[in-house]
């Protein structure tokens, strides 16, 4: 069952050490900064962080890098104009990368939700991505075998969610939102608010409660969420 807290802190208590950790986000679009920032708090560290971005620029993600709490990223775009700090550390020998084509990194964390054991897929085939692993000839293409990428937990941004998890994403700020929820044993949520049961149109929930674990509304200082109506129109803005 859903657990909805008042306390950021709380969201993330008992994230161990150690722990694979899938973060949503597309570069800042739909990044759990707040969720991020509560668990640089915490203090758990030698973590595997599992995102699209290694981060951008000094927040979120990135926060966490520089406080020498990641010991592996696993994404798909480590560098971008405001990587510095992941870039410093990778050069620096300070943190672990492993490359995964974005695509496949969508569809190891669906296959770690949807039970699948692996899977082959062409893409990565006859680069360096593809070194040491397992390749089948299907119908005259050559294929590579692929594991489910599997987390501990997910941080994961969405817009609403109802008191009993439920949740409604806010335009590209979905992105791997929902295939993360589904591949974490724990799954913690930060949203702009909570609204009543019955309040959401069932058409408009796009991860449904049984993968949500927590949730926690408003911004990381604000008093507990007050439960209201909302209207599940399509926003104009990504938050």
């Amino acid at each position: 069952m859903t657990q909805v807290v008042s306390s950021y802190d709380d969201a993330v208590a008992g994230i161990a050490d150690s722990s694979t950790v899938l973060v949503g986000g597309f570069g800042l679009a739909g990044m759990p900064v707040e969720l991020i920032d509560a668990l640089i708090d915490q203090g758990a560290s030698d973590l595997t962080v599992v995102s699209n971005n290694a981060g951008n620029g000094d927040t979120g993600l990135a926060a966490l890098l520089a406080k020498g709490r990641v010991a592996k990223v696993i994404c798909s775009f480590p560098r971008q104009h405001d990587s510095w700090v992941f870039d410093g550390l990778y050069r620096a020998g300070k943190v672990e990368l492993e490359l995964v084509p974005q695509g496949n990194l969508g569809e190891r964390m669906r296959a770690a939700g949807a039970g699948i054991g692996a899977f082959f897929c062409p893409t990565g085939v006859g680069t360096p991505l593809a070194e040491g692993k397992e390749t089948r000839e299907i119908d005259g293409r050559t294929y590579v075998l692929e594991y489910p990428i599997k987390g501990d937990v997910a941080l994961v941004k969405a817009y609403v969610a109802d008191e009993m998890g439920n949740l409604v994403y806010r335009k590209t700020a979905r992105n791997f939102g929902p295939v993360m929820a589904t591949a974490a044993a724990r799954t913690v949520v930060q949203v702009d608010r909570v609204v009543g049961v019955g309040e959401l149109d069932p058409e408009a929930v796009v991860t449904p409660s049984i993968y949500v674990d927590t949730v926690v509304a408003g911004s990381r200082r604000a008093r507990p969420p007050v439960v209201e109506p909302v209207e599940t129109s399509t926003p104009e803005t990504v938050r």
